[in-house]
């Protein structure tokens, strides 16, 4: 079994390149203790053009938003993100991938008021395959309405796209297909459909 981990190839940090299996925080990095931090999945596809980055722009400006959200503290313009993103593709020799940036707090000290924290923007693809099973698309999905509610908007930060927010949307995956279906739909405290866990149905 090959682990994500343990390949060959490049991930940016901070404006320099390392290789893949170097690639390492340490033990406690703030954002692994408090989930402080955020990120976006940004799908590339090959084309009869060369790979094109699905809505690169804006998925950048989204996690630029989300970071000032949380007020952490940029020094990455979008450009030069959007560039890092195009030079990962071409370093990995990669055309269908999926992207991951990701903004993190250092490891300088614990605690709630996580201030003196370095600030880290990180960039890694890797080859993925279809995010649903090969035949939904003639079959469809078997979808498990779940008992797990996406957050309130007062409760929690859904217009920034946070690491911590993500252990509702696994818990209620993780939920369904432990009862054999493929994919959980999440209402909001009213009841009404929101999303799938990690996907817009609307």
């Amino acid at each position: 079994m090959t682990h994500l981990y343990d390949r060959d190839g490049w991930i940016w940090l901070d404006d320099e390149w390392l290789p893949w299996r170097d690639a390492r925080t340490h033990l406690l990095t703030h954002t692994l203790h408090y989930g402080m931090g955020c990120f976006e999945g940004v799908r590339a596809y090959a084309g009869p053009r060369g790979t094109h980055l699905f809505r690169v722009a804006e998925h950048t400006r989204r996690l630029l938003d989300s970071a000032h959200a949380l007020d952490i503290p940029l020094s990455f313009s979008a450009e030069t993100l959007i560039q890092a993103q195009r030079d990962c593709l071409k370093r990995n020799g990669l055309s269908n991938a999926y992207l991951k940036p990701t903004v993190f707090l250092g490891a300088e000290g614990l605690g709630l008021r996580a201030r003196g924290l370095s600030t880290h923007v990180m960039i890694a693809a890797w080859d993925l395959g279809e995010y649903l099973p090969a035949e939904a698309a003639t079959l469809g999905l078997r979808a498990l309405t779940s008992s797990w509610a996406r957050h309130h908007v007062n409760i929690s930060l859904c217009r920034a796209k946070t690491n911590g927010h993500y252990v509702n949307s696994m818990l209620a995956l993780n939920t369904a297909v432990k009862a054999g279906f493929d994919e959980t739909i999440m209402l909001d405290p009213e009841g009404y459909v929101a999303e799938a866990s990690a996907a817009n149905v609307f």
